[in-house]
């Protein structure tokens, strides 16, 4: 079955009735949670980014505090999950403003971290990625945000 493209699905959906539409989104939030969890970013949280960044702020110190520190196997997996679900909510935002937030505070808990990153490359890896990441974001800011932001990755860079 070939699938449709984007324009011929918005074409398409341009003809339908309302309740039609509500139908398929309604549809689609059964399928697949991530459909779910974008149409709630849309219908209730895009209004208030600030808040938003605050709940996946708590729920990425949450995440943090619930990993095993046993072996850097279970660090680096349990890292990587957290480093997913920041990703999928800066997909869902599509702001700038909240990538740098997010992986900044990303850095900040990795950085804190104990058992050391520094002991392990891979972790480590991962940490300089995400500040690269964060520096290319900051530069996609206006003026004022990019002053903040950078004195926040200095900081961070420093410790």
């Amino acid at each position: 079955m070939k699938v449709a493209s984007l324009k011929e699905l918005k074409d398409e959906l341009s003809h339908r009735s309302k309740e039609e539409l509500l139908l398929y989104c309604l549809q689609l939030s059964k399928f697949k949670k991530e459909n779910k969890e974008l149409l709630t970013y849309v219908l209730f949280n895009a209004t208030d980014e600030e808040e938003y960044i605050a709940q996946i702020k708590k729920e990425v110190e949450l995440q943090f505090s619930l990993i095993n520190r046993k072996n850097f196997y279970l660090i680096k997996k349990s890292v990587r999950k957290i480093l997913n679900m920041i990703k999928k909510h800066i997909r869902y935002s599509k702001k700038k403003e909240t990538e740098v937030e997010l992986l900044l505070f990303f850095c900040v808990q990795l950085s804190g971290f104990t058992p050391s990153i520094n002991r392990n490359t891979t972790l480590l890896n991962m940490y300089n990625r995400q500040l690269l990441l964060v520096k290319k974001g900051i530069s996609m800011l206006h003026e004022d945000l990019q002053y903040d932001y950078e004195l926040e990755l200095q900081e961070l860079v420093q410790k």
